[in-house]
């Protein structure tokens, strides 16, 4: 009976190991959610610019936002920034951040979303 007792502790204590409680994240999952046109003939024409930008505060490391909730408030605040009508979409997206801490203690991040409006002919 001991034998049995070891032995299924052993076993366990090994799965127990090799699995793991953390989540794996696809790094390039942004890209590859996003619909891809090929712009290689002159059938649209540029029609301005669109911004978005959000804030998040960090007391001691602790916040309310991820940093990916911050990436996709901007690009959301972009996009209804942006008024797109008919054949328009927004292309050439690029997220800025920038950071200002105040002793460690208190940070303030700015994530900016910026991208081109076009319009399809």
């Amino acid at each position: 009976m001991k034998k049995k007792t070891v032995l299924l502790t052993l076993i366990c204590a090994v799965v127990l190991t090799l699995t793991s409680c953390m989540s794996s994240r696809r790094l390039d999952s942004y890209s590859q959610d996003r619909t891809q046109v090929v712009l290689s003939t002159n059938n649209f024409r540029i029609v301005g610019t669109a911004e978005g930008s959000t804030t998040g505060v960090y007391i001691c490391g602790f916040d309310a936002l991820s940093n990916e909730a911050l990436r996709n408030n901007a690009i959301a605040e972009m996009y209804k920034n942006a008024n797109l009508k008919g054949s328009q979409t927004i292309i050439n997206v690029n997220i800025t951040t920038s950071v200002r801490t105040i002793a460690g203690v208190y940070t303030r991040k700015f994530v900016t979303a910026r991208g081109q409006i076009i319009e399809f002919r």
